[in-house]
């Protein structure tokens, strides 16, 4: 199946990219596409994002191969239904969303009939918005597909094959267990950036001005995972609540036995537990999901 013309419904951090990443490396694909905010569609088309930006969701679609739904996972349903009128018989019907064991539910109630094969690009910034993407965003990261038992075989090989030109390496794996990877890879780190940084906020003791003025490393690396898109990650931990709650009881089990090693002058738990760390760090680096580069790669 050939893939010649794109629709992308969402046009923020991650469809914007998308649009820069075909325009970059799939010239010969048509992009169409559309957002729900009127000001968002304006930004679109100022940056010039697709060939066409349609003000009705139906339009945008109409004739496309391949439609990604680019919007929060709370927002599924609605956005498939919208498009469902201007959608081709034999189109792909895609996501990008976090979290899918849900979002795989939601397409398929409401577009029963088409070929519904969710996604999950992991890949992103703190920053959103039609401004924000960029069209490297998915080079050399993982694209996650999980596609229904069912799912048509040349559509699915079409579909892991847009997104290895886009520059993404790609798996398939089950919905759920998708979900309960990403809770602790992606899901759980969020939310414990969330709270430090909101803890940090509201401690008497220190001034919202000191935190930021005397702000170490470790605190302000937590401040750019909590300065990512409210609404979406809010959606995200609705949509994945099961995996999120057991890998956080998982979690608190953990920091209760680390508190308990402070506590007793335990040197020989915390070092151990720390040297584990630091080899999952290094590991990752070496699979290319990371710079070695010292702060990160950050210039000063």
């Amino acid at each position: 199946m050939a893939i010649e013309h794109v629709a992308v419904v969402g046009l923020g951090l991650i469809g914007s990219s998308i649009a820069r990443a075909v325009a970059a490396r799939l010239p010969q694909v048509a992009v169409t596409g559309h957002d729900v905010s009127a000001d968002v569609r304006a930004q679109a088309r100022a940056l010039g994002l697709c060939g066409a930006i349609a003000d009705d969701p139906a339009a945008a679609v109409a004739g496309a191969d391949l439609v990604i739904l680019a919007v929060p996972v709370g927002r599924m349903a609605d956005a498939a239904a919208a498009i469902a009128a201007g959608l081709k018989p034999d189109a792909i019907i895609s996501d990008v969303g976090s979290s899918k064991a849900g979002v795989a539910d939601a397409l398929r109630t409401a577009l029963p009939g088409h070929a519904v094969i969710p996604a999950h690009p992991v890949a992103g910034t703190e920053n959103s918005g039609p401004a924000a993407g960029f069209a490297t965003l998915f080079e050399g990261r993982w694209c996650i597909l999980t596609p229904p038992a069912d799912a048509d075989a040349e559509k699915l090989a079409a579909l892991a094959g847009f997104w290895e030109a886009l520059g993404a390496r790609v798996e398939t794996m089950d919905a759920a267990h998708h979900d309960m990877v990403l809770a602790v890879t992606s899901h759980l780190p969020h939310l414990i950036a969330y709270t430090i940084v909101g803890t940090a906020s509201e401690l008497e003791e220190v001034t919202e001005s000191e935190v930021i003025k005397y702000s170490a490393g470790g605190f302000r690396d937590f401040t750019r995972i909590a300065a990512s898109d409210p609404v979406m990650w809010r959606d995200v931990f609705l949509a994945n609540r099961d995996a999120v709650l057991a890998t956080l009881q998982r979690f608190n089990e953990d920091l209760t036995a680390l508190q308990q090693a402070i506590r007793r002058g335990d040197g020989a738990k915390l070092e151990d537990w720390f040297t584990r760390t630091r080899t999952i760090r290094r590991s990752i680096i070496e699979q290319g999901q990371d710079d070695a580069a010292p702060d990160f790669g950050r210039k000063h």
